[in-house]
């Protein structure tokens, strides 16, 4: 299996299959030897270069879905699986560390390094990423839930937007009303809102839309992609389908029981979670953080704001506020990645690692993890190496259009560094370092603010 990685990493030099090693275990190897020697599914990993880009190929984790805990079953497009943020919490921190995802979408290396008793930390410019990550980071029980519901005066609900209509019921969209203005008179998006309420509010979000009797609407695409009024209409006539009437209370419990059955959330240190520019974080402290996991937006593949617009409807954002960029040129998205990783080498603590994990786009013409690569250069990171993880094809993978090789494999690809420690606390040289690239970063955002806002305006 490891052989057919090669197919997609055109002009490698093959260096070797390293065995796995012993060693007496009273000081734990460097992070690269852990990566070379890992032998824990059945075979080592291979080592290969492309100039001067060494590559680690393996199957470090397996590809069930299932097989993580429960509480990560949310629907958000462009999200990894937790077994990847897992492999490094394991293995790159211990409990009480700080583990941040400046591009945390639906929150899963924040929400894994809770699960693991790690403090997490979590940005994204995306508010809705806040709503899907806090409430799983302080779960409620089922029983506060259901008592929560009930309070709910859910034929009081105005009947909403006609449009809406395309995708439920009359009475389920009053239903739908009356929760959405309870919440956000009890839940406003800039407060610290009651756990239960932050929950219902989550689970509702993920059950908006779908595709069977389990969401709130009549057949259509999942809450991670709703359709517009107009498409879902003629999706009705296709279909021949009139929405039914849902029972919006039995459903959040359904989901929220779900969500729970996979035991109780560890006991962790307070979260830190931000909604804002990756580039520009100031509420994160200098070093404080561990280790990063991450997996920034892709070349203009996932459109975000359009996908979304139920979702915020429903939160009560306006998407025409949320400046999401969509970087058109390989350029811009490498800026972007630099601009990032200049802030990263501010919050990493020395010593602590940044696992930056790409896809393939364009039809795999274009291999990020080169340009990641690049983007490092002359920062204070050691570029250490790009790990892949090999899978086997998995159903879900191929039905959201991931680009799977001819064998029949879906790989990660993980630019793995480490912040340098040899200008612990900053001075001198380092110092020069930070102004310099800040002037930069500040220069960039700039740009795209005024951009965004020529766009929006």
């Amino acid at each position: 299996m490891i052989d057919s990685a090669l197919d997609t990493l055109p002009l490698f030099e093959r260096v070797s299959a390293v065995p796995a090693s012993g060693g007496d275990g009273a000081v734990p190897p460097p992070f690269v030897d852990l990566v070379r020697n890992f032998s824990e599914l059945g075979q080592p990993s291979l080592e290969v270069r492309e100039g001067p880009i060494p590559y680690l190929i393996n199957e470090f984790w397996t590809s069930g879905q299932r097989r993580a805990h429960s509480i990560h079953e949310v629907s958000y497009r462009a999200c990894f699986k937790p077994q990847l943020p897992e492999f490094f919490i394991k293995r790159l921190t211990k409990p009480g560390d700080a583990v941040y995802d400046p591009f945390m979408g639906r929150g899963t290396t924040p929400v894994q390094a809770a699960l693991m008793g790690r403090r997490p930390m979590g940005n994204d410019i995306n508010p809705l990423s806040v709503l899907f990550t806090r409430p799983r980071l302080r779960p409620p029980e089922l029983c506060e839930v259901a008592r929560r519901l009930d309070e709910i005066s859910w034929d009081e609900g105005e009947a909403g937007d006609p449009e809406l209509l395309a995708f439920y019921s009359p009475r389920t969209l009053r239903h739908i009303c009356a929760l959405r203005a309870r919440l956000i008179a009890r839940a406003p998006l800039g407060g610290s809102p009651d756990p239960v309420d932050d929950w219902i509010r989550m689970v509702a979000l993920n059950r908006l839309t779908g595709h069977s009797p389990g969401f709130f609407s009549v057949y259509t695409l999942p809450p991670n992609q709703a359709v517009s009024a107009q498409s879902q209409r003629k999706i009705n006539e296709k279909r021949g389908q009139t929405p039914p009437d849902r029972d919006l209370r039995t459903l959040i419990l359904r989901k929220t029981a779900s969500l729970l059955s996979g035991g109780a959330m560890a006991s962790h240190p307070p979260s830190l979670l931000t909604t804002g520019m990756a580039q520009s974080t100031p509420a994160i402290p200098g070093g404080s953080v561990e280790l990063v996991v991450t997996s920034p937006p892709f070349l203009d593949i996932v459109q975000y704001a359009e996908d979304n617009w139920l979702r915020s409807w429903f939160a009560g954002i306006d998407p025409e506020g949320v400046a999401i960029a969509h970087h058109r040129t390989e350029a811009g998205w490498q800026d972007m990645v630099r601009d990032t990783l200049s802030e990263l080498a501010r919050v990493v603590r020395p010593g602590g690692h940044v696992a930056f994990e790409v896809g393939e786009v364009r039809g795999g013409k274009v291999l990020l993890e080169r340009l990641v690569w690049e983007a490092a250069e002359g920062l204070p990171f050691d570029r250490l190496f790009v790990m892949v993880n090999q899978q086997e094809f998995t159903k879900t993978a191929n039905c959201w259009g991931v680009r799977n090789n001819a064998k029949g494999t879906n790989t990660n690809r993980i630019v793995v560094l480490r912040r340098q420690t040899g200008i612990a606390g900053g001075s001198g040289g380092e110092v020069a370092f930070a102004t310099q690239d800040a002037d930069r970063r500040t220069q960039r955002i700039d740009r795209a603010v005024h951009l965004l806002g020529t766009v929006s305006g």
